[in-house]
């Protein structure tokens, strides 16, 4: 953690020279512009003109990273605080609390993409659920003008401790509840606005692009145009000219939700490894989020603003197709009535766990209905035990991994766990709580930085899924499938995995305050792009934790080049069944970055042979 600061503070020491907005202490403009789940070498010139446009005439950041676990509300914490993962508490997208959250349906293991849900997290603890300020918070007590706009949960991240009867400015407010009762309510300017340039009041809904099928229906085939429509118009006719009236620097976050939800949804590959995610309806969605970030860029020209506006494009994730096959699953040796014969079901780790350890399971997103014969729970979570209100073990239900929480700290039940976890071929790496002890076969979650100074719940295990490249003829990370807990079907997408397919994410920038067709080596990840959104405006916050990213110097004019090494880090001993969990890292100084991590051979990115490991994701 001490180094951490340490490298903080001398990169916010050394850029001080490169930066004219810094030193005549006026920040410029800033868009982060987030297409949800955007792999990085699917961005071509065809596929994505606007983003490759971006990439190649400004820094194109090769050596990408997204954290681990690699999911949405996570990467979100990153992005808008700077700080990983073990400070924020958002370990996934459904996490454990510790308590009943009615907005979540009055359960303990609330998902938390819900503007309402966030709220009640916020007030349970202490009213910053998240510890860390955020750019967009530190940038509205600045003065600065301030939006975010986009997918329901993550965008609401962004400023989630503004509230509109308050006194003072206020951010901007824009997403899928816009116009509902959960909505961020909507100034008298913005609403004047939106009249003038013909938009409605309220977010239309993603129509067929939220439907995703089941075991004999396919799932969408279009990509969520008519929402993302509404919100880049609300972002260019709306907010742009607002800011730009105000004369006043501003910070603007757009969060595409495409094409996420394309990619999970897709109906191109019902129960088939391929096409997967790399079907039509994906690439629609990608060039659904390209078409708004043109338009954005666009708006910028015709309000003469592109001089004075930096860009930065970044992805919160990779992606990966879904598998459902495992020969070593109980659960997957039972019949379910949504689930295909020999296929995992929902909540197959919560399920295969309560058989192995002997344990009863209860459905927390039930009113703790017990699960018995050929049920699982409904949203895959589980709690277990003999008293389902106070249970020995929890399991966050997430995708391309879960979350293992227990709540006495049994570090018996621990080692039992992890014991049973080994002996499953769908786990592919695990960690620890350090404060369980070193458990052959695993890594402790400080490796990972997973434990610091988190308001929520730290997990006691977090349990990686087994990944692999299909025959799709890609690049390996553009064929990456994953098993996965989830709703969703083979064939479908999902992410949340230690895969390369997953924690290689796209990013680059833009913009008078970086560099001009500079291509970065240098690894650099979604805390390091909060460090240096923040750098770039100006702003200085108080720190809960040390878990921090780097300001990305090399990207900017007469900032340092660092040097980066790999390394590899693995269990100090091997499991009885021989399985060690390794680490694949990259540093820069203290700083460490995670390119896959798992069983070699059973995580995309970590083969067992040494020269794959080098150029796999590449």
């Amino acid at each position: 953690m001490r180094r951490s600061l340490v490298l903080l503070s001398a990169g916010l020491t050394v850029l001080s020279t490169g930066l004219a907005s810094a030193e005549n202490n006026t920040p410029r403009n800033l868009i982060l512009f987030i297409p949800d789940g955007l792999r990085a070498l699917k961005v071509t010139p065809e596929t994505a003109p606007a983003m490759a446009e971006v990439r190649d005439k400004g820094v194109n950041f090769k050596n990408s990273h997204s954290l681990f676990p690699t999911f949405t509300m996570a990467n979100g914490s990153a992005m808008s605080t700077g700080h990983y993962l073990g400070d924020t508490g958002v370990f996934s997208n459904t996490i454990w609390t510790n308590y009943t959250s009615v907005p979540a349906g009055d359960t303990v293991v609330p998902f938390i993409e819900n503007d309402a849900v966030l709220g009640d997290i916020d007030e349970h603890f202490k009213g910053d659920y998240l510890n860390e300020e955020t750019i967009l918070k530190l940038a509205r007590d600045k003065g600065l003008s301030t939006a975010a706009i986009g997918k329901v949960g993550p965008t609401y991240q962004f400023d989630h401790t503004d509230k509109p009867e308050k006194a003072g400015l206020h951010s901007v407010v824009f997403d899928d509840s816009t116009g509902g009762k959960n909505g961020v309510a909507l100034s008298d300017e913005v609403k004047a606005a939106l009249t003038k340039a013909g938009l409605p009041l309220a977010t239309p809904p993603r129509g067929d692009n939220s439907k995703a099928g089941d075991a004999k229906t396919p799932g969408t085939i279009v990509a969520n145009v008519a929402q993302q429509a509404y919100f880049a118009d609300v972002a260019a006719k709306v907010v742009l000219p607002m800011f730009k009236a105000r004369n006043k620097p501003f910070v603007l976050v757009f969060w595409s939700r495409d094409p996420d939800g394309s990619q999970h949804n897709t109906g191109d590959s019902l129960n088939q490894i391929k096409p997967g995610i790399n079907g039509p309806t994906s690439m629609a969605g990608i060039k659904n989020a390209d078409d708004n970030l043109a338009q954005l860029r666009k708006a910028l020209d015709e309000l003469g603003l592109s001089a004075s506006t930096n860009i930065m494009v970044q992805a919160d994730h990779g992606f990966s197709t879904i598998s459902k096959e495992s020969k070593t699953s109980p659960s997957a040796k039972v019949s379910y009535d949504d689930t295909p014969k020999d296929f995992l079901p929902m909540g197959f780790l919560a399920l295969d766990l309560a058989k192995t350890l002997d344990l009863p399971l209860f459905d927390p997103n039930d009113k703790n209905a017990k699960i018995e014969g050929n049920k699982h729970p409904k949203a895959g979570n589980g709690v277990l035990g003999k008293d389902p209100e106070k249970p020995d073990l929890v399991v966050a239900t997430n995708g391309g991994s879960d979350l293992i929480y227990l709540p006495n700290k049994d570090k018996k039940l621990a080692a039992r766990t992890v014991k049973a976890l080994l002996e499953q071929d769908y786990v592919s790496g695990l960690f620890v709580d350090d404060s369980l002890g070193r458990i052959p076969g695993t890594l402790p979650l400080s490796s990972i930085n997973l434990r610091g100074k988190s308001a929520t719940p730290t997990p006691a295990i977090v349990v990686n899924f087994r990944s692999y490249a299909s025959d799709c003829g890609e690049a390996p990370t553009n064929c990456s499938v994953q098993v996965a807990d989830t709703v969703l079907r083979q064939g479908q997408g999902m992410h949340g995995s230690f895969s390369r397919g997953d924690t290689m994410n796209f990013m680059a920038a833009i913009g008078p305050d970086f560099k001009a067709g500079y291509v970065s080596e240098i690894p650099v990840s979604n805390a390091d792009g909060g460090m240096t959104a923040a750098q770039l405006l100006g702003l200085r916050g108080s720190q809960n934790g040390g878990l921090v990213g780097r300001v990305m110097s090399e990207a900017l004019p007469n900032g340092i080049v660092p040097k980066a090494f790999k390394t590899v880090e693995r269990s100090k001993k091997k499991s009885e069944n021989g399985l060690e969990t390794v680490l694949n890292v990259q540093r820069v100084g203290s700083q460490r970055y995670f390119d896959a991590a798992g069983f070699p051979g059973r995580t995309l990115g970590l083969e067992p042979d040494t020269d794959k490991q080098k150029t796999a994701g590449k």
